[in-house]
């Protein structure tokens, strides 16, 4: 049994994070977040401590650890511009890091970790759970085993419905979240690029705070994206059906059955990564760029080869 602490225990992926660790048969011995509102512990780990204060959780860790009682894996679901210092706390400590998307914000925060990684005694896995979702190890294996030359015309849209809170939370602060494209947008830049190669080009067409949309050349694939948390942006047989969230993933004229399959992907990932198949920093690498050019590019407006939504919202 692999002992656990878990930072960021207040936030919305949190609870997916401690099943996995529960499922996989292991413990949770200390979680912290700056918010006391975490009673959803209790349905997973009533036993473990809990903090309030970076300092106390890191001491606690410490008194543990000079006991013999080191925490193999730090699992880290804090907000985003936190997961780099998160990371090196957890590789300091002597542990392995367990990170959500997007593991850091910047390129250069990557090829830091990289270097903290090789002289840490553990290692550091991310959260790439679209990697091992049913229709997405299909597709991989339908592109793998097909025509080497063939270019494949990808349209990916998803929108994921979030209210007033979200601007006011950090997710609405760019300098945090990395905003829509990497917040929401990571793990689709990651998939597409596990399946169809690295980037050639890169446009985005459109960027406001709710939505961004633009065009990827890759290796393999000519790729229209479009992502944004504002429902207005819902196609008008998902609001019909009131349905606050949209995913669709085309490939030519077939449309990918992506819908549902995502409820154990975490318990998924936690198992691949205690058997030492886990995503690591390298792993990271082409999603980070692309996210990270996306955020620092300048819109072009409705210019080339755009999302055919683009037409019809903005």
């Amino acid at each position: 049994m692999k002992k656990f602490a878990l930072i960021g225990a207040a936030g919305y992926i949190a609870p997916r994070h401690m099943k996995a660790i529960k499922d996989t048969n292991n413990q949770l011995i200390a979680a912290l977040d700056k918010s006391d509102s975490v009673g959803i512990i209790d349905s997973y780990f009533p036993d473990a401590d809990f903090f309030t204060e970076f300092e106390r959780f890191d001491r606690h860790l410490d008194k543990l650890r000079r006991k013999g009682n080191k925490i193999d894996y730090v699992s880290i679901c804090s907000p985003n511009y936190l997961h780099d210092a998160h990371i090196r706390f957890a590789l300091r400590s002597g542990s392995n890091a367990i990170c959500e998307k997007p593991i850091v914000l910047n390129p250069w925060n990557l090829d830091a970790l990289m270097e903290i990684e090789e002289e840490s005694e553990g290692n550091v896995n991310t959260i790439f759970q679209l990697r091992l979702h049913k229709s997405i190890i299909e597709l991989k294996n339908m592109v793998d085993n097909g025509p080497k030359d063939k270019i494949y015309d990808v349209d990916l849209t998803y929108i994921t419905s979030r209210g007033h809170w979200y601007f006011t939370s950090w997710k609405g602060d760019n300098s945090k979240s990395g905003g829509v494209a990497t917040n929401i947008g990571i793990h689709f830049f990651d998939m597409l690029t596990y399946i169809f190669g690295k980037v050639e080009k890169n446009i985005v067409h459109f960027a406001e705070p709710h939505t961004n949309s633009g065009f990827l050349q890759l290796k393999r694939a000519r790729v229209r994206w479009f992502l944004s948390v504002d429902s207005n942006m819902l196609p008008k047989e998902i609001k019909e059906k009131g349905q606050r969230t949209f995913r669709s993933i085309t490939i030519g004229e077939k449309e990918l059955e992506f819908s549902g399959g995502f409820t154990e992907l975490h318990t998924d990932s936690y198992r691949e990564i205690l058997k030492g198949n886990g995503f690591g920093l390298s792993n990271a690498r082409n999603s980070i760029d692309i996210a990270f050019a996306i955020r620092n590019a300048k819109a072009i407006g409705l210019k080339g080869d755009y999302h055919p939504l683009l037409k019809e919202k903005i």
